[in-house]
């Protein structure tokens, strides 16, 4: 019975405790000083609070993109394939259409802008080659269903950038 009695004890002095510290009894200066304690420790805690959820939000699904010629929802490896056989059919690098990023610390390349010609030349190249190989040539279709074209980039620039005309 006296673990009882002590337990019964211990919760009255927490309600006491909590009625002084919370409830304002007390002087008034004591009741001031923790009042503004108080406030610092939520404002502290809020300001936590809002630092990591802005450290933890989910970042954009998609990145931007600014396709004009190839389908809006290519996956990003078809994308990269697409890309690469365009490098190697000019032999050149990304940064041929690609512009730099306007963040100067950043040696990145702004893959969405249309800053460069080339890359407004390649788009017009892409759609000749598509409007040759439809009326002209029936494309034949390999396993996975993807056509295979019988007029590309490579016919006519082997490698160059610029090639020359015969």
């Amino acid at each position: 019975m006296s673990e009882g009695m002590n337990g019964k004890r211990g919760f009255v002095r927490i309600l006491r405790l909590f009625k002084v510290l919370f409830l304002n009894s007390g002087s008034k200066k004591t009741s001031m000083l923790f009042h503004y304690k108080k406030v610092a420790v939520a404002l502290t805690l809020a300001a936590f609070m809002v630092i990591g959820m802005a450290a933890t939000r989910p970042a954009d699904d998609k990145p931007k993109r600014n396709l004009k010629v190839l389908p809006k929802n290519i996956s990003h490896e078809d994308l990269d394939k697409v890309m690469d056989s365009w490098q190697a059919a000019l032999g050149v690098k990304c940064n041929f259409c690609h512009a730099p990023s306007k963040d100067s610390t950043s040696r990145k390349l702004d893959f969405p802008s249309d800053a460069k010609p080339e890359k407004d030349i390649a788009r017009h190249m892409f759609r000749m080659t598509a409007k040759i190989n439809k009326k002209y040539f029936s494309c034949d279709k390999d396993d996975k269903g993807n056509t295979t074209p019988a007029i590309s980039c490579a016919t006519c620039h082997r490698g160059s950038p610029h090639p020359e005309a015969n």
